[in-house]
């Protein structure tokens, strides 16, 4: 979406990995239609040559401020979860995740950029895919937020702000993007149509509680925490159930990452708050968010489930 180093009181990345396995569980569930579905033509993950993996999405898999930057018009990172998985796994990466990419940047230019689409073929042999953000525009709904906490700091003015037609445009743009995921699905296996496909959720932002920390840091209303949390899970639950429907694994990151949201001190946390601390953009994963999200998506790879 739009807009660091470890310290003692974090996650190794064997930890990570062992909380990581909820997130092969409910991959599992996820792929259990699809393997009916002719899921038989997949190949398996190839262990005599090089896996050719390539990372599509948003700025939620380019890591955007973490060191070391290394494309700055996408602002993407050589430490973003793509690039922790293929060192770990010794996989070829190309990478074309792209900050403020929507679903749109898969078959269309996103500026100078090709369609992310244009890095697949039929050699590909496992594809991420971070999408749906963007579309729901939930960096500038954040923004939104942030400006009408002055209004009623105690209570849920953003909640307000989008439910006063009756209907609840946050939720209405998260169905709204369901069939752009499953599209973008169905060309992701046009292009690549015996790659392994992960589509890769988001982390906790806010407390799993819905406990909020209003701050200077956290400029969000007391009351609007656990909506904007009910907002994101839902995101994650469409993510998870196209992925389902379109003969693709999920990764679920967010369970993993409860206790480690912006809400958290340094060191605990996984995402930065609006206003961040540490090298990364705003509301994103810091390095250590960007540590698990990896870790979610290794144990995703050797979920037993998910070899068809």
């Amino acid at each position: 979406m739009d807009l660091n180093k470890q310290t003692k009181r974090s996650p190794g990345r064997r930890g990570l990995m062992r909380g990581a396995l909820v997130a092969c569980c409910a991959m599992a569930l996820s792929t259990a239609g699809a393997t009916v579905a002719g899921a038989s033509t997949h190949k398996a993950i190839p262990t005599t040559r090089t896996v050719d993996y390539v990372a599509l999405g948003d700025s939620y898999a380019s890591g955007p401020g973490i060191p070391t930057q290394v494309d700055s018009t996408c602002a993407r990172s050589d430490k973003n979860y793509p690039s922790l998985v293929s060192a770990a796994k010794n996989w070829q990466l190309t990478d074309v995740s792209c900050s403020g990419a929507t679903t749109t940047a898969l078959a269309g230019p996103q500026g100078s950029r090709p369609p992310q689409l244009d890095a697949l073929g039929a050699d590909t042999d496992v594809v991420t895919l971070t999408m749906g953000g963007n579309d729901i525009g939930f960096s500038r709904n954040l923004s939104t937020c942030a400006g009408l906490t002055s209004q009623d700091p105690i209570g849920s003015p953003c909640r307000t702000f989008f439910t006063s037609g009756g209907t609840d445009q946050l939720e209405q743009r998260v169905n709204d993007t369901a069939p752009k995921i499953a599209a973008a699905l169905d060309a992701v296996r046009e292009r690549a149509p015996h790659a392994k496909v992960l589509v890769v959720g988001y982390p906790a932002l806010f407390p799993d509680d819905g406990v909020g920390c209003t701050s200077s840091a956290v400029p969000l209303a007391a009351g609007d925490f656990a909506y904007l949390r009910d907002i994101e899970k839902k995101l994650n639950a469409m993510l998870a159930s196209q992925a389902s429907a379109n003969g693709a694994g999920y990764v679920d990151t967010y369970t993993s990452s409860v206790g480690h949201d912006m809400c958290k001190p340094v060191g605990e946390r996984w995402i930065e708050p609006l206003v961040a601390a540490a090298p990364a953009a705003p509301a994103h994963p810091n390095a250590q968010g960007q540590q698990a999200m990896a870790a979610a998506v290794e144990r995703a790879v050797h979920c037993r489930a998910y070899r068809r």
